[in-house]
């Protein structure tokens, strides 16, 4: 009997493992770089080019299981509305392929990992972690009632810097907020490149967004917005005395945000959401001119 049940219920074991795959986005991995790279800008920094190996591990497991718990819960807060959303409506959940009850399972597991990898960090990092739980809970439902969920997102995507600060050094200096300022600025400027792709199925089911707020100036304000975030991180330059490798990697990344604009310039959903995937090279790139700073001029003792 178990001979005859084994092949039909394994295939179908993999393809719920799949769906809840998919539920966590691991096979959209945008999301784990976005989250990641000024992750990494603010570990190189703290360790002034040599990272806590161990924090390396710590920080880049949490952010792939904070980023799919956060995939998970958004999915299940959203459950009504995906179906009548041309992009969202073959998700798990909005196709009945995952039940709600298997979602808020799953992100309660991920959540209980989440908690075991904190355990593991410093207690100033234990405490701020605290507020990156909440800033990932609150983000599917702020989106209902203000009109700058981006930012909500931006402070949840980017506390994962002041806890790496915190983590490797023990204290949150300036430098920390303003990498952490420049993080949650670039998430503001990707997600309403991303928001744009939904406006109008979000202006149909009531779900708010800066691309819809931005309105006909969204360009304008994209545009205001990269350049704050340019002026931002010469600023973090000059805060940690990095070298002209850093520099260089800041003009590439200036470069990278008018081809953006470029290929949002019709506002095509097409285009938007191209300039949104690519926006995780800018990360790179200011990670590379900080790695190559350090590489080349290394912190003496």
């Amino acid at each position: 009997m178990s001979k005859i049940l084994a092949p039909n219920f394994a295939p179908e074991l993999i393809t719920q493992l799949r769906n809840y795959g998919k539920l966590m986005r691991i096979d959209k991995p945008v999301g784990v770089w976005l989250l990641l790279w000024p992750t990494l800008w603010a570990l190189w920094l703290a360790g002034e080019g040599t990272p806590d190996q161990g924090l390396f591990v710590v920080f880049v497991l949490g952010v792939i299981v904070m980023r799919s718990a956060g995939c998970v819960l958004n999915d299940y807060v959203d459950r009504n509305i995906d179906p009548y959303v041309e992009r969202t409506r073959t998700r798990p959940i909005a196709s009945g392929a995952v039940a709600p009850l298997e979602a808020l399972i799953l992100f309660a597991a991920l959540s209980l990992i989440a908690v075991g990898l904190a355990t593991m960090l410093n207690g100033s990092a234990q405490m701020l972690s605290i507020v990156a739980a909440g800033l990932t809970v609150a983000y599917p439902f702020v989106k209902r009632f203000v009109s700058i969920p981006q930012f909500i997102l931006g402070a949840a995507f980017g506390w994962a810097v002041p806890m790496a600060f915190a983590a490797q050094t023990g204290e949150t200096p300036e430098l920390a907020w303003l990498v952490f300022g420049t993080a949650m600025i670039w998430a503001v400027i990707y997600d309403t490149f991303y928001a744009m792709v939904d406006r109008e199925d979000d202006i149909k089911v009531g779900v708010k967004s800066t691309a819809i707020l931005f309105g006909d100036v969204d360009l304008f304000v994209l545009a205001g917005l990269q350049l704050i975030m340019l002026v931002a991180l010469l600023f973090i330059g000059y805060r940690a005395a990095l070298s002209s490798w850093y520099y260089l990697s800041v003009l590439v990344a200036g470069l990278m945000m008018a081809y953006h604009l470029w290929l949002a310039r019709d506002r095509q959903p097409a285009g938007c959401f191209e300039a949104f995937l690519h926006n995780h090279y800018i990360g790179m790139v200011v990670f590379i001119g900080i790695v190559l700073h350090y590489t080349f001029n290394p912190v003496a003792g």
